[in-house]
């Protein structure tokens, strides 16, 4: 059929016999296929499958009871002082295991010689939810102002979005209450360049001019330290500190001679042992 020559506008379809064209309509849609059997359905394990996946572990429990040790020296650093080269330490280190820990934290200044302030504390901690421990144990602080020793009890840990929170309180002679705060993040520009911003606040519950502490709000330091880490147990770092008293205790500053408020540039390492 020559359809060049075929005048399809005088062609009537509605007449045409399309069965007599040829088409076999059940040949082209073909016979399908049977449609397959249906797989069987996964086995239901077995007490073979389960001991194949949980072998026995010669009866290690979820939480570990070998004794492991941790010690950390946060901030070794120093500054040019009025009454000259000045040293500042911040550090803590730990021995126990999963849930029971005993902490040691130590923190203070010393000057040409001289320790203006320390403290040591020793800690009993116990694991009380995911990333935090309760601590309870004592205090001892020292230096140019006449010692004391405390009673401690307190909350440490991680906090969402990965702060590092200390919160303890503390209760020592002649009544004397205190309570000390401390927040700390860093922010990772690489791998390696860290920002760690600190703050801290302590505030004390009566008035003690030989220790230069005054009732209320007694002091407030925040930093920016700017670490490289070489690896992460040796990382020299650069920051500004800002340092200020408040209430009884820049009143007693004042009195002594001594400045409230004090910025200073420091140099430090951060260690890991």
């Amino acid at each position: 059929m020559d359809h060049s020559e075929m005048d399809h506008s005088e062609m009537d379809h509605s007449e045409m016999d399309h069965s007599a064209m040829g088409h076999d309509v059940a040949g082209m849609s073909g016979d399908l296929p049977a449609t397959a059997a249906p797989r069987e359905p996964i086995p239901p394990v077995t007490a073979a499958d389960r001991a194949a996946a949980f072998p026995d572990v010669a009866g290690h429990t979820v939480h570990d009871t070998t004794p492991f040790w941790f010690a950390q020296l946060n901030r070794l650093e120093t500054w040019g002082a009025d009454e000259g080269n000045a040293l500042g330490w911040e550090g803590s280190g730990w021995i126990g295991n999963d849930l029971e820990r005993l902490w040691i934290r130590s923190e203070g200044e010393w000057t040409d010689g001289t320790t203006e302030s320390a403290d040591v504390e020793l800690l009993y901690g116990r694991a009380v939810a995911t990333w935090w421990d309760a601590v309870a144990g004592i205090r001892h602080d020292f230096g140019e102002y006449p010692s004391q020793t405390f009673a401690a009890v307190g909350v440490m840990g991680l906090a969402p979005y990965m702060f590092e929170i200390s919160a303890t309180a503390y209760l020592g002679e002649s009544g004397q209450t205190g309570v000390n705060l401390e927040a700390e993040y860093d922010t990772r520009f690489t791998n390696r360049l860290v920002l760690q911003s600190l703050i801290e606040a302590e505030a004390w519950g009566k008035d003690d001019p030989r220790r230069g502490i005054g009732s209320g709000l007694g002091k407030l330091e925040a930093g920016l330290r700017l670490r490289y880490e070489f690896t992460r147990q040796f990382a020299p770092y650069i920051g500004v500190v800002h340092e200020r008293a408040y209430g009884g205790t820049a009143d007693l500053h004042r009195e002594h001679g001594e400045p409230v408020n004090d910025t200073r540039v420091v140099a430090g390492l951060r260690l890991w042992f």
